[in-house]
């Protein structure tokens, strides 16, 4: 099996794949976990966490016999790669510069750009084959653009709805926290509804304001949404086609299969 780690700056999201000797083959995920990033755990709480994951699901760890991880967190990738090696007998792959993607990327520093944003226009473009763009729900929310030819052109990076939330809240003295919920209707008759109006149909706002925008400037593309908020963003947008709750799982396992396949030749 091969198992696929994607650490987010607020969730951790894992899946795994059954290996297979043909590349081009396209294995369905047999299990997908969100858990929450925890940054102060050692190598051993994320070890026993995991393998406890594998233990409820009636999977036996010893079958991993690879692992890649996509990560915007650089302080635990050190407590990542020790637990892979210790809990897993196997040396993590890691998405950084030098891996093999199958994607050029037209950035002015590619090094620059987050890991799991190029897995997601991997992944994306392997879907399409045509010009796409990712919108990718997480702490904050990304635009990344691929063109037709398979190129990563770049995107956009805006506050992910739950801190945008979490702002509000902090500030206003008398304002509630509420629940992310789409509001029966947009004119909120009351401080709830009110509250939930502003942060889905503003959300939502700007979700199709810059997706207006990046279709203008790059052309038609099929929009992609991935991440947590993904299903209940899409429900007021006027621009996602497509909703793939594991597109960045699917995304390490297509990197993978490109670099072990290089690794033969």
């Amino acid at each position: 099996m091969l198992l696929v780690l994607d650490i987010g700056n607020t969730e951790t999201e894992l899946g795994l794949f059954p290996l297979r000797e043909d590349s081009t083959a396209a294995p369905e995920l047999m299990a997908q976990w969100r858990i929450s990033t925890a940054r102060q755990q050692t190598v051993d709480e994320h070890g026993v966490l995991i393998r406890q994951l594998f233990s409820l699901q009636g999977i036996d760890p010893n079958g991993v016999h690879g692992i890649i991880v996509s990560s915007v967190v650089p302080p635990m990738d050190t407590t990542v790669r020790q637990m892979c090696e210790r809990y897993f007998n196997r040396k993590a792959l890691f998405i950084e510069p030098g891996i093999k993607t199958g994607m050029p990327v037209h950035y002015d520093n590619p090094a620059e750009v987050g890991a799991d944003r190029i897995v997601n226009a991997v992944a994306a473009y392997e879907r399409c084959k045509t010009a796409c763009i990712v919108v990718d729900f997480g702490t904050a929310t990304t635009f990344d653009a691929v063109s037709a030819k398979g190129e990563y052109l770049g995107g956009v990076i805006a506050p992910g709805i739950g801190i945008s939330a979490d702002a509000l809240f902090e500030r206003t003295a008398r304002l509630p926290r509420v629940d992310l919920k789409r509001p029966p209707h947009v004119v909120g008759s009351n401080t709830v509804h009110s509250l939930q109006s502003g942060l889905f149909y503003g959300y939502v706002g700007l979700v199709d304001g810059v997706l207006d925008r990046l279709l203008g400037e790059v052309g038609p593309a099929k929009v992609i949404a991935t991440g947590a908020m993904a299903v209940f963003l899409a429900a007021g947008s006027r621009y996602l086609d497509e909703i793939h709750d594991g597109l960045t799982l699917e995304g390490l396992r297509i990197i993978w299969d490109r670099n072990v396949h290089a690794r033969r030749k």
